[in-house]
């Protein structure tokens, strides 16, 4: 194993500022908790966590090529990765009042309708692709990445975001209220949105 504790402790909150900032996966979540409750969102909770293992899998393999091609592509897209995180901070701290809504597509009943609304709500997130095939180059030097690093990338990436929807789903009834408040949706972009400023800052300078 070449990753070190440290390296799988900066992704994994790094994950967790991308499941704080609203989107796809939260409408979804929120929808599906309360049309159905609890028990309705976790077999969406579970798609979209096999999602987000995918993911990686396929960050490592397009990148892992594309080193072999060009071996300082590593340090473009550490950069490009910084820039990407910089801007989404800054749209969200600029236009904070944004809220969520519900979407009657993803409250169909069922474990399987649950799985596949999770599951695309994940693949189809554009924020969910920029963070893994841009971002994740830049916790993990892909050269020496071997499969037990994987396992372990992949053990987190699904972790994370599946604890996460959990308890979003078991508080809803509270999350809902919160949402509802623009004041407090307005505080919660903008203080995501100064985090990913900052991760994209210090990717940049390190």
């Amino acid at each position: 194993m070449t990753i070190t504790m440290t390296q799988l402790a900066l992704y994994a909150g790094a994950l967790f500022i991308l499941f704080i900032t609203p989107g796809p996966v939260w409408v979804a979540v929120i929808a599906r908790s309360v049309s159905g409750g609890f028990k309705s969102a976790v077999p969406l909770a579970f798609g979209v966590a096999v999602g987000d293992v995918l993911w990686p899998l396929v960050a490592v393999l397009g990148v892992a090529y594309l080193v072999s091609i060009y071996a300082d592509i590593l340090i473009l897209f550490r950069y490009v990765a910084a820039i990407l995180l910089i801007l989404m901070g800054m749209a969200l701290v600029r236009w904070p009042n944004k809220v969520l809504s519900e979407n009657s597509k993803l409250t169909k009943p069922g474990m399987l309708a649950g799985f596949l609304a999770g599951f695309a709500a994940v693949i189809a997130n554009p924020k969910a692709s920029l963070f893994y095939m841009t971002l994740l180059p830049s916790f993990f030097d892909f050269t020496l990445i071997t499969p037990v690093d994987m396992v372990a990338i992949c053990v987190i990436s699904f972790v994370v975001p599946f604890s996460g929807n959990l308890m979003l789903a078991g508080f809803v009834g509270r999350m809902r209220a919160f949402l509802a408040s623009p004041s407090a949706v307005r505080r919660t972009n903008i203080c995501a949105g100064f985090a990913l400023i900052l991760v994209g800052a210090i990717i940049a300078l390190t």
